[in-house]
């Protein structure tokens, strides 16, 4: 197999900030859930396997931050809170599909 080597402007976001705007664990598994469509909270808490409630809360306040998803809040009793993906956050999904892919492949 042959070496490449990256070549990287001084200009350019390292990785450590990507992964700074994508945040922790969850990020991704909420950025899939997200593409299927706009989603209520508890929706969202029910999709991710294994999430808890504060760990949901505090990806989704770091994701909207980001400019990952918008929160969109209505005006009912009791409060109805619904997050979608931003185009920021959807053109995510490509990376994110390969990752998975890769991780299909290699992952075992």
């Amino acid at each position: 197999m042959e070496n490449k080597k990256i070549k990287v402007s001084e200009n350019a976001c390292s990785l450590r900030d990507v992964l700074d705007i994508i945040g922790g664990k969850w990020s991704m598994p909420i950025i899939y859930h997200l593409s299927k469509g706009k989603m209520r909270f508890k929706e969202l808490e029910r999709s991710v396997e294994g999430i808890n409630t504060r760990m949901l809360v505090k990806e989704l306040k770091n994701m909207e931050v980001n400019g990952i998803i918008t929160r969109k809040v209505f005006a009912t009793v009791p409060p109805m809170v619904e997050y979608a993906l931003t185009e920021k956050g959807e053109k995510l999904l490509p990376s994110i599909i390969s990752l998975h892919k890769w991780g299909q492949e290699f992952a075992d």
